[in-house]
């Protein structure tokens, strides 16, 4: 199968964004660098962007199979 940079971004992108969906891991992380008031927004963000690179790479990997013969 051929290399997609779009495809590799989606699945790298997704697996950051559920990394960062550990809420405890998120709050500590953002606590330790002065950025403790944002976590009451933390699902606001993460789980549309998750959405957003799950998507991007499953259209990536159907496209990516239907152009091999």
């Amino acid at each position: 199968m051929p290399r997609d940079g779009w495809f590799i971004l989606g699945v790298i992108g997704a697996a950051l964004a559920c990394l960062a969906c550990l809420t405890p891991l998120a709050l500590v992380t953002l606590g330790a660098i002065g950025l403790g008031a944002w976590a009451g927004h933390l699902d606001i963000v993460l789980v549309p962007v998750l959405a957003a690179f799950v998507v991007l790479a499953v259209y990536r990997y159907r496209a990516m199979r239907r152009r091999i013969p």
